[in-house]
C-alpha cells in the first residue's frame, strides 16, 4: 500500500501550487490545516518541518532510499515530486531547463512582487493605523504589470509556460496569476495569457487543487487578530 504524503497546506496560491500538484500526480496525501490568520506556522512542531514558519511543507513517508523527508518551500517541493513521479518535469534536459528557468521565474519574481502588491493594496490600507502608502502600491502594480507582459509573451510561443506541455512551471504560476485582478491588473493587452490561465483552469487536477480547503479562506483585511499573525516581525 502506498503510503500517503503528509500536506500542510492552507488555502492560498502557494498552498495551492502543491495541492494542485498532488491532485495532477495522483499522489495519495493526508491534510494538515495550516492557519496562517491563527499563527499555527508558529508552533514548535510546525517549525521542524518548515523552519521558515511559512506554508506549505509535506512530509513523505517514502522518501529517497525508503526513508521519509520533510521538505519546505514550494519550488523545492514541486521538484522532488516531479522527480519523484517522472511528471510534469520534461521529457529531454532541454525541457527541464525550460522548466525550471520557468519556475525560479515564479518564486523569484512573480510571487514575491505579486505578494507584495495584494499586500499594499489591499492589506496596508486597512491596518490600524493604516498605511497606504501610493510609491508602494505603483511600484508592485506596476512590476507584475511587466511580469504579466514577460508571461503573455511566452505563451505567444507555445501553449504553456516551458513549451507544448503542461508542467510544475504551470502549477507554479497560475495561483498567483489568477489572482490578476486582487493585483490591479488587466487582460485586456494579454490574450496568451487570458487564453492559458483559462486552459489550466479547465483541468481537473488544477480544479480540485484549487478548492481544497477552500471553505477555510477569508477576507482578512478588516481581521485584526489574523494581521497581527500574518505581518507579525520575527
Amino acid at each position: 500500500m502506498t503510503s500517503e504524503i503528509e500536506l500542510y497546506y492552507w488555502p492560498t496560491p502557494n498552498g495551492w501550487k502543491i495541492s494542485i500538484a498532488l491532485e495532477e500526480m495522483a499522489l495519495p496525501y493526508t491534510l494538515h490545516l495550516v492557519d496562517i490568520g491563527a499563527g499555527d506556522q508558529f508552533k514548535p512542531d510546525f517549525l521542524k518541518i518548515a523552519p521558515n514558519n511559512r506554508m506549505p511543507a509535506i512530509i513523505d513517508p517514502d522518501g529517497p532510499d525508503g526513508a521519509p523527508v520533510s521538505i519546505f518551500e514550494s519550488g523545492a517541493i514541486l521538484q522532488y515530486l516531479a522527480r519523484k513521479t517522472g511528471q510534469f518535469c520534461g521529457r529531454t534536459e532541454r525541457e527541464r531547463i525550460a522548466v525550471d528557468q520557468w519556475l525560479m521565474w515564479q518564486m523569484g519574481g512573480l510571487g514575491p512582487m505579486a505578494g507584495q502588491a495584494h499586500h499594499f493594496l489591499k492589506y496596508a490600507p486597512s491596518l490600524e493605523p493604516p498605511q497606504d502608502l501610493p510609491y508602494a502600491k505603483d511600484r508592485y502594480r506596476s512590476e507584475v504589470a511587466r511580469l504579466y507582459g514577460v508571461l503573455d509573451r511566452q505563451l505567444a510561443l507555445a501553449e504553456f509556460v516551458a513549451g507544448d506541455f503542461f508542467s510544475i512551471a504551470d502549477m507554479a504560476i497560475w495561483p498567483w496569476a489568477s489572482n490578476w485582478e486582487g493585483q490591479e491588473q488587466t487582460l485586456d493587452d494579454k490574450p496568451n495569457m487570458a487564453r492559458w490561465l483559462d486552459h489550466v483552469a479547465a483541468r481537473p487536477g488544477v480544479q480540485r487543487g484549487r478548492a481544497l480547503a477552500a471553505e477555510k479562506r477569508s477576507d482578512l483585511s478588516t481581521d485584526r487578530k489574523a494581521q497581527a499573525m500574518l505581518f507579525r516581525r520575527g
